[in-house]
Parts: structure tokens; C-alpha cells; sequence
């Protein structure tokens, strides 16, 4: 069974910092593209950044420069790094795995960027 848990979401005020995880089971996870998407209320999940088995990272122009993904195989975990946080980046946040055809998601954790 495969399983990707969220962790780290929560209230910060505008400029804070968050680290997301997601721990990942059920996988072979060194041959995933690791990915964290969001959604914001009323608007479509979009991507926030990936990471590829070869650690290559690609990251969507509204968190250059601020977020930062990372990866741990030896924990099956990926990371999440956020910084100088907006309210425009409060979303619910969701890990995904991805290995040619198959994709699985976890069940998303909220962040909320608000003074």
C-alpha cells in the first residue's frame, strides 16, 4: 500500500519560514520524481516544485528564490523549505510521487500565511 504523509503545515505570519515533509512508504522511492503541488480555495492545484531521481529540481516562478526542495532516500522523505512566505502562498500543500505512468498523492496539509 502506498502511502505519502504531509507534515509541517500550519499558521505563519507574512516573511515566516515552514519546512514541509512528506514521508513516503510503499514505494521504491529513489526511482520517483517527488513533486509538492497546492491549492488555494477556488483556484486549480498547481505545481510548487518537483525533484527528480537524479536530483534535479525544477520550481514554478512564484516561489523562486524562496522555497527549496530536497530529498532524503535513505528516510524516503522529501522537503519542502519555505521562506519569506506570502499570503499569496497559503494553499493546501500536497506531496506527490511520480514514476512513468503511476502517481500517487498524499492527503495535503494547509498553510496559511496571515498577520
Amino acid at each position: 500500500q502506498v502511502r505519502l504523509v504531509e507534515s509541517g503545515g500550519g499558521l505563519v505570519q507574512p516573511g515566516g519560514s515552514l519546512r514541509l515533509s512528506c514521508a513516503a512508504s510503499g514505494i521504491t522511492f529513489t526511482l520517483y520524481t517527488m513533486g509538492w503541488y497546492r491549492q488555494a480555495p477556488g483556484k486549480q492545484r498547481e505545481l510548487v516544485a518537483t525533484i527528480t531521481s537524479a536530483d534535479n529540481t525544477n520550481y514554478a516562478d512564484s516561489v523562486k528564490g524562496r522555497f527549496t526542495i530536497s530529498r532524503n532516500n535513505a528516510e524516503n522523505t522529501v522537503y519542502l523549505q519555505m521562506n519569506s512566505l506570502k499570503p499569496d502562498d497559503t494553499a493546501v500543500y500536497y506531496c506527490n510521487a511520480l514514476f512513468r505512468t503511476l502517481t500517487y498523492w498524499g492527503q495535503g496539509t494547509q498553510v496559511t500565511v496571515s498577520s
